[in-house]
């Protein structure tokens, strides 16, 4: 099922539910996004080191890959899925859909 796309909403059910489901989260932002703006919990990896740090992704367990808008997300699953990773999902809308459907608190940039 790699690939698909969650709703921001869909994601805070999971995150709340806190059940052996939930998903690990991915941030492939650059540092200074992940300054102005992130999810609790999520491991930061900037796209471009995704190819060097790939072995510090969990191939096991369900991940949400998250950016801005979704859309350098979506490329990073992609070229996972080509490595053979097929539990992925991409967070529809990105850090920026979290901000205006989920948490007002978290910054919008």
């Amino acid at each position: 099922m790699g690939g698909r796309e969650i709703s921001a909403g869909e994601l805070h059910a999971l995150l709340i539910a806190k059940t052996p489901e939930t998903p690990a989260l991915l941030d492939i932002r650059e540092p200074w996004e992940a300054e102005i703006a992130t999810l609790e919990g999520a491991t930061l990896i900037p796209m471009g080191e995704i190819p060097g740090r790939v072995d510090e992704i969990d191939r096991t367990q369900s991940t949400v890959v998250f950016c801005h808008h979704g859309v350098r997300s979506r490329q990073v699953i992609a070229f996972l899925e080509r490595l053979g990773f097929t539990n992925l999902h991409n967070l529809r809308g990105g850090i920026d859909a979290w901000s205006r459907e989920v948490d007002v608190s978290v910054a919008l940039y």
